[in-house]
């Protein structure tokens, strides 16, 4: 029986645990996860020590720690040294307000704009006599489909052939796809400390172990990456090099080249992520240019032209090609054949560009909002960004933030959300400036946040 009374003693989380034939850690670390799914236990939640849930419980301490460490490994759990652990916050399902009421500043889910071009060229389509078979099942991409991403890659500086494209329906499944054709559960993946909570999950349901890289400068750095091939084992790294997911950092021409170069060095696969590629003025080589025997890039249209084109174009060194290839046929991740269609149509005849442009006006007009609201805070992330990254002032919770903010009738999501390993580095806020459906609506929300920082002072 427990050694101390637990009858009026406060705990996050009281199981009950019935001894049958299933190991008692296993046991534990079920109802742990289920409790976690069903949302009995909060995202954020402190869990109780590992020696006091042990007393509670009547159990060994050593049942309690592998029960942690199996949640922990999944994704679920987050422990942070001398603070304890706590339920991760990757585990919120649904990153978009329940309430319509709710300004959404969290997902990154670009506003509905004029999309003519593509009405008319949809229209042109419909009408051809074979439209038909648009509406089927996909069996292969023709070759001017090819032609059409690889003249796309080739505006986000990474040059291919159009035999060498790959197609997937959307940036997340070319994600998705690449780990599950390169990685196996137990492998290891470098990062960056704060990266794309889409990565995160992904990661956690292949088993993939992601390793925060050390930073220099806000971004990746030689004695970090080194450090994490030497002690943690790393296979590859996973990077967005422009407008980086949350920071909006975009990498340097010299960290560019020495990525490539610890690559080639460490027999390393870099992965890259060039989602707001084609959002720069002035886009830099990619990764891929620079190391085409160690890399895999993909390009995503959703953020960049259209939030209904959810239609990547992939590239892959020759050792991997055929292995993510029969990855997206095999788990059927590959785009459909009327949105290849319509994406092949709208890159060949031009009429992306005038997408492009509007797309980039509007998040110049969008960041100009964020920037005269907040400018006299640490505000990170430029004229084109989809996102402005909000430092907070030195001793503020980003996990209180928040909170304050969705009682405001703002969504946004704070470090936590992004964080990996143990510790969170900097406490901050993504603000998705792309999202709301009108420019008054960010204006709003902007000055909801500037209030709760400004009470705050």
């Amino acid at each position: 029986m427990p050694y101390n009374s637990f009858d009026d003693y406060p705990m996050s989380w009281r199981p009950t645990l019935t001894k049958g034939d299933t190991p008692l850690y296993i046991a534990l670390a079920n109802k742990l996860e289920a409790d976690i799914a069903s949302g009995q236990i909060k995202p954020g939640t402190k869990l109780p020590p590992q020696r006091e849930l042990a007393d509670f419980l009547d159990v060994n301490l050593s049942t309690v720690a592998r029960a942690f460490k199996i949640c922990s490994d999944k994704g679920f759990l987050k422990s942070s040294v001398g603070s304890g652990t706590f339920v991760s916050y990757h585990m919120v399902n649904k990153m978009t307000p329940a309430d319509e009421n709710i300004i959404d500043l969290g997902g990154i889910m670009p506003a509905d704009e004029n999309n003519d071009e593509m009405r008319l060229l949809i229209r042109e389509m419909t009408n051809e006599s074979e439209f038909g078979s648009l509406l089927q099942y996909r069996s292969g991409a023709e070759y001017w489909q090819n032609e059409a991403g690889a003249h796309l890659l080739k505006q986000a500086k990474c040059s291919v052939t159009p035999d060498k494209i790959i197609f997937a329906n959307g940036g997340q499944n070319a994600i998705a796809g690449a780990l599950f054709s390169i990685f196996k559960p137990g492998d290891r993946l470098g990062v960056d400390p704060l990266v794309y909570p889409g990565i995160i999950s992904l990661a956690s349901m292949l088993g993939i172990r992601l390793i925060p890289i050390k930073q220099e400068n806000g971004e990746m750095s030689k004695e970090g990456i080194r450090y994490a091939v030497k002690n943690e084992g790393i296979k590859g790294l996973y990077i967005i090099p422009d407008y980086q997911n949350p920071t909006m950092h975009s990498m340097s021409e010299a960290c560019r080249d020495m990525i490539a170069k610890m690559a080639a060095e460490y027999n390393l696969i870099v992965i890259e992520d060039g989602y707001s590629a084609l959002l720069t003025d002035e886009p830099k080589d990619s990764i891929y240019s620079r190391v085409p025997e160690q890399s895999i890039f993909f390009l995503s249209l959703s953020k960049c032209l259209s939030s209904s084109l959810r239609q990547a174009y992939i590239t892959a060194c020759d050792k991997y090609r055929d292995a993510v290839e029969r990855a997206f046929y095999n788990i059927n991740l590959e785009s459909s054949a009327f949105l290849s269609e319509l994406s092949a149509r709208l890159i060949l005849s031009g009429k992306y560009e005038s997408l492009l442009t509007r797309r980039k006006a509007m998040l110049r007009e969008r960041n100009r909002i964020a920037e005269s609201v907040l400018g006299n805070y640490q505000l990170l992330g430029d004229s084109q960004a989809l996102c402005k990254w909000l430092i907070l002032p030195k001793g503020k919770s980003s996990a209180e933030f928040e909170k304050r903010a969705l009682e405001k009738g703002v969504l946004i999501y704070g470090s936590e959300h992004f964080a990996v390993g143990k510790s969170v580095p900097v406490s901050g806020a993504r603000l998705s400036v792309c999202t709301p459906k009108t420019n008054e609506e960010l204006a709003r929300a902007c000055v909801a946040l500037r209030e709760i920082l400004e009470a705050s002072d």
